[in-house]
């Protein structure tokens, strides 16, 4: 496919907006669990949070779904839902909270550009919680590309951090 069109590099994704089953308990996961804060409701079947004061990072509602049981996984649609965290304390500091709340994680990689804990919403929306190593850190291949991978992330490394 011919491409003469490059988005531009400050380009990024702006928010996320999910249909849930049940909004009260999507806020106790987002803004109870993982400390997003609510910025405001759209009437009683949707709500709207972020980190840090912004209008949105993720939108929740339940518009087409109040109700419904979660979709399909072998389906098409969202895969997960990436969030970032600035650094890697931060996301030791979630990797405790959610594992002191017993919540069940699916996965934990190392990414060679990232470190990722994998674990899904209560409407079994994938949602990954990482951070970037810092870019001059990525690994890469001998013809300068990215070497990209998945291997075990050290969790006891990662916790190391909050000491």
């Amino acid at each position: 496919m011919k491409n003469d069109y490059i988005i531009p590099a400050q380009t990024r994704i702006g928010h996320v907006h999910l249909k849930v089953a049940d909004i009260n308990r999507s806020l106790e996961f987002y803004c109870g669990l993982l400390g997003f804060e609510l910025i405001t409701m759209y009437g009683k079947d949707a709500a709207f949070i972020s980190a840090g004061g912004y209008h949105h990072h993720i939108g929740l509602n339940t518009w087409y779904s109040k109700g419904a049981a979660p979709a399909p996984v072998h389906a098409p649609g969202l895969f997960h839902t990436a969030i970032l965290y600035p650094t890697r304390k931060d996301l030791a500091f979630i990797f405790k909270r959610l594992s002191d709340a017993e919540y069940p994680f699916t996965g934990a990689s190392d990414h060679g550009v990232s470190e990722a804990l994998y674990l899904n919403d209560p409407d079994e929306n994938g949602v990954e919680l990482y951070w970037d190593r810092p870019k001059e850190l990525w690994p890469k291949k001998e013809d300068g590309s990215l070497e990209m991978f998945t291997r075990a992330l050290n969790l006891h490394g990662l916790l190391k951090e909050l000491e």
